[in-house]
């Protein structure tokens, strides 16, 4: 029941990456900033791996 996989891409697409808060489940507390930090962090990891592929 997600709209991700596991790099960040959207299901039923081709191109689209989601890489905002609405990737997480439920709300990682009450700072959230830290937590989309490192979201965008490891997306932007990802996103360059795949594009050396």
């Amino acid at each position: 029941m997600a709209a991700l996989d596991g790099n960040f891409r959207v299901y039923g697409t081709q191109g689209l990456r989601v890489v905002d808060a609405s990737v997480f489940p439920r709300i990682p507390g009450f700072f959230i900033v830290s937590a989309v930090y490192m979201i965008a962090e490891k997306a932007a990891d990802v996103i360059l791996a795949d594009a050396r592929r």
